[in-house]
C-alpha cells in the first residue's frame, strides 16, 4: 500500500471512526481514502472549510470521548497549532498526522523534516507536550498509528506521527492485523452524556486563577515524566562495536542505514541510532552511547533541528556533527558515506 492509504486502514482498524481534516499535497491520498472508507462503516469523514475548523472538530468529538484523526502537512499543521494547544490543555487523546514537506511558508511538496522542532517543542502555546511517532517504513506507519491512539488515550494527550512526503508516497508491502485489538480505555471524564447517573463532565481549558492553571500544569508534566520512563522507542543498528554513530530518524534512516553498510564494508566501525519516539526522546540511550563512541554525525532533511537535542543528550562528552539538505533535497547514501569517511579519517 502506499504510506498515506496505510495509514488511514491503519487508523480505521484502531478504532477510528471520526476524522476531519483539509486536503494539502503531500497527505491527500490519506483524507481520499477516509472518505471513501468512513461512509461505509458508519463513521465520520468531514472534510472542513479550513485547518483551523478541522481541528477544532478534532476537539469536540475528542472531548465525547472518541477516537478522532486529523491529518495535514507542514503548513496546514502550522493552522492548527491553537487548536491542539487547546486539546492538550483540556487533557484530551487525539492523533495528528504530519506528512512534512518542505518550507518555510509554501515552500514545495517534496520530503522534509524541518518540523521536528514545531513538533517536539512548539506546536501551539503554553507549557504541554505531545507524543511523537517517527516511522521509517510504510509498515512501521501502520504499527505506530494503533500505538499512537493507545499511548493517546492511556496518558490523555495528543499523539502525532511525523512522517514525510517520501514515506506518504510510497509504496510497500504490509500486514494487518488479522483482527486488531482496540484498547478498552475507560473514559469518565468524557462528554458524552450523564443520563442523570452522574455529574455534568465539563472540558475545559480556561483556568483564570493564576494557582489553579499551575496545579493543572504542574500534575500534567508529572504525567509527562511517567511518559519519558515508559514509552522511550529507539533502534540501534550495529552498534554494538561502533566507533562512530549516526543518529537519525524516519525516511533519512533507511538512507543512512545504506551508507552504514558501505562504511562497513571499507572497514569503518560505524552504527546507527533511530529514534523512533521523537518526543520523548532517547536522551539516556545516546548519553550511553557517548561513552562508547568517539563521534557523533547528526543526519536530517533540514538545516539542523534534532541535531540539538542530540547535542544536549551527549552533554559535550564527543564532537556531534551534522549534515543536512533541505528544501525536498533527500541526501544521498553516497553523500552519506562521505561524511562518515571524513569522521573516521578515511
Amino acid at each position: 500500500m502506499k504510506g498515506n492509504e496505510a495509514m488511514a486502514e491503519a487508523a480505521i482498524q484502531a478504532g477510528c471512526r471520526h476524522f476531519f481534516g483539509y486536503p494539502i499535497t503531500p497527505q491527500t491520498e490519506l483524507s481520499a481514502y477516509m472518505a471513501k472508507k468512513m461512509p461505509k462503516i458508519g463513521g465520520t469523514f468531514l472534510q472542513a472549510e479550513s485547518e483551523i475548523a478541522a481541528i477544532n472538530m478534532v476537539l469536540g468529538a475528542a472531548s465525547a470521548g472518541v477516537r478522532a484523526m486529523t491529518s495535514s502537512s507542514s503548513p496546514g499543521i502550522s493552522l492548527k497549532s491553537e487548536g491542539v494547544s487547546y486539546i492538550a490543555g483540556s487533557d484530551l487523546p487525539c492523533v495528528l498526522i504530519n506528512v512534512q514537506r518542505g518550507g518555510p511558508g509554501l515552500g514545495g511538496i517534496q520530503p522534509s523534516q524541518a518540523d521536528y522542532w514545531q513538533a517536539t517543542k512548539a506546536l501551539g502555546h503554553g507549557d504541554y507536550q505531545l507524543l511523537v511517532f517517527a516511522p521509517s517504513t510504510v509498515q512501521e506507519m501502520v504499527s505506530l498509528i494503533f500505538k499512537a491512539f493507545d499511548k493517546a488515550d492511556e496518558y490523555r494527550m495528543p499523539a502525532m506521527i511525523l512522517a514525510d512526503g517520501m514515506l506518504g508516497q510510497m509504496m510497500e508491502p504490509v500486514e494487518f492485523p488479522e483482527k486488531a485489538e482496540v484498547a478498552k480505555v475507560e473514559k469518565p471524564w468524557a462528554t458524552n452524556g450523564h443520563q442523570g447517573k452522574r455529574a455534568h463532565n465539563v472540558v475545559n481549558s480556561l483556568y483564570l486563577q493564576a494557582p489553579e492553571l499551575e496545579k493543572h500544569v504542574v500534575e500534567r508534566f508529572k504525567r509527562y515524566d511517567i511518559v519519558k520512563a515508559n514509552e522511550v522507542m529507539v533502534e540501534n543498528y550495529k552498534m554494538e562495536d561502533a566507533e562512530v554513530a549516526v543518529v537519525t530518524y524516519g525516511a533519512t534512516s533507511r538512507i543512512v542505514k545504506s551508507a552504514v553498510n558501505s562504511a562497513r564494508a571499507l572497514g569503518i566501525k560505524v552504527g546507527c541510532i533511530r529514534p523512533i519516539t521523537l518526543w520523548p526522546f532517547p536522551e539516556k540511550e545516546i548519553a550511553a552511547a557517548a561513552d562508547k563512541v568517539q563521534k557523533f554525525l547528526c543526519v536530517e532533511m533540514s538545516m539542523g533541528q534534532m541535531v540539538e537535542d542530540v547535542r544536549l543528550a551527549v552533554n559535550g562528552k564527543k564532537p556531534v556533527e551534522f549534515f543536512g539538505r533541505t528544501g525536498g533535497v533527500i541526501p544521498t547514501p553516497a553523500e552519506v558515506l562521505e561524511q562518515i569517511k571524513k569522521l573516521a579519517g578515511k
